[in-house]
């Protein structure tokens, strides 16, 4: 018989990818890579993950729901976004986040199969 629920658990990560200043716990479930990303007070994509990934700036595109902290983000294009716990923020490849004073917490759904991810 297929299974048509499933639940998993962010303590029991499938993939737990660490980085200066952060990490992002990630579980696939559904057909859907889902990440829980922890960053320290003073995390900037720059310095954190693009040297990871060795793009300009994050190629990922996101839907995500911030749990704590303030992340700012800057769109190549100039676009900024302050993001705030309980806000929702979807945002095409492109963009260059950093966290500001406390410890910024949130769930990323699309784009988070390779985001952190060593180029190749």
């Amino acid at each position: 018989m297929p299974r048509d629920t499933e639940k998993k658990d962010f303590s029991r990560a499938d993939e737990v990818r660490n980085f200066p200043k952060g990490k992002v716990e990630l579980i696939t479930i559904g057909g859907a890579t889902i990440g829980r990303a922890t960053l320290e007070p003073g995390w900037r994509w720059s310095k954190s993950v693009q040297p990871i990934a060795k793009t300009k700036s994050c190629e990922a595109p996101h839907f995500q729901y911030h749990v704590a902290g303030t992340l700012k983000v800057v769109m190549d294009d100039g676009t900024e976004l302050v993001c705030k716990p309980a806000m929702c923020r979807s945002c095409r490849p492109g963009t260059m986040p950093g966290c500001r004073k406390r410890e910024c917490r949130d769930r990323r759904f699309p784009g988070m199969v390779d985001y952190a991810k060593k180029a190749a």
